[in-house]
């Protein structure tokens, strides 16, 4: 008998229902609401399955609720300050330390004085540029310069999306399908071209996209799993015993007519 898979607070069926896994349990929407929902610290109402959720400190926020203190400009997918318990925009921090002596507003790092030169926020801290980008940005794998903004990752390794591209014509790859082979990136055009093997039945490439993506390779040769056939009768013998005479792939039956 199959094991029964329900909400574990109402026992209610979630087969091809939407749920939620917490804490190693299932439960369901209205469950995860009433029980388990974190509180949003702005509105106090529990932040829902189906809404986004801010995380920052131990304290939520619904991302709509994720605001500046000050000018309420949203926040949710911009940089930010925490100060004094309130979550401030760039804008906003920078207004209030424009109070200070600009001698005195110096970077976390080098300690250098910023004044009224570009710097970065984080957490409490300001940093000038130059500190900012050794302390915090990726860089590049290819050209190994700091990835300020676009950057895209590949295999846990950072790239400008500008330096990851197509070996041969140099087409840019981000949101392209794309092969890898020995640590070079071809666009499926290349690959087709220059790189990929070919059918020894249709002579065309077999590059591992879509229709015959199975390859069979035997003595030297490849073929797409629905090119493997017997010359003869044409079953196809991928996946099934075969004999390989004079360069041909035959079947066992017409192989002993030969």
């Amino acid at each position: 008998m199959a094991e029964k898979f329900d909400c574990h607070y109402c026992r209610d069926p979630l087969q091809g229902k939407k749920y939620v896994e917490k804490d190693g349990h299932h439960c369901c929407l209205k469950c995860f609401d009433k029980f388990c929902a974190n509180t949003c610290v702005d509105c106090r109402k529990p932040i829902g399955a189906d809404s986004k959720e801010v995380h920052y400190k131990n304290r939520y926020w619904h991302d709509t609720c994720f605001r500046c203190a000050k000018c309420l400009h949203p926040l949710a997918n911009e940089t930010f300050v925490a100060k004094d318990n309130k979550i401030l925009c760039n804008k906003c921090t920078t207004r209030e330390d424009s109070l200070k002596c600009k001698d005195c507003f110096t970077c976390s790092n080098c300690k250098q004085v910023i004044g009224t030169g570009s710097f970065f926020p984080k957490g409490e801290d300001f940093y000038c540029a130059t500190c900012h980008e050794a302390k915090f940005a990726k860089h590049c794998v290819k050209c190994n310069k700091a990835i300020t903004s676009g950057g895209i990752t590949y295999q846990d390794q950072p790239w400008h999306a500008e330096c990851f591209v197509c070996v041969t014509c140099s087409k840019k790859l981000a949101g392209q399908r794309f092969t890898a082979v020995e640590d070079q990136y071809y666009c499926v055009d290349c690959y087709k071209n220059f790189v990929a093997k070919k059918c020894a039945g249709c002579k065309n490439p077999i590059t591992g996209f879509g229709k015959g993506s199975s390859v069979v390779a035997y003595e030297g040769q490849s073929w797409h799993d629905y090119c493997f056939h017997c010359k003869k009768c044409s079953m196809n013998l991928a996946n099934k015993r075969f004999v390989f005479h004079q360069e041909q792939v035959y079947c066992p039956d017409c192989a002993k007519k030969l």
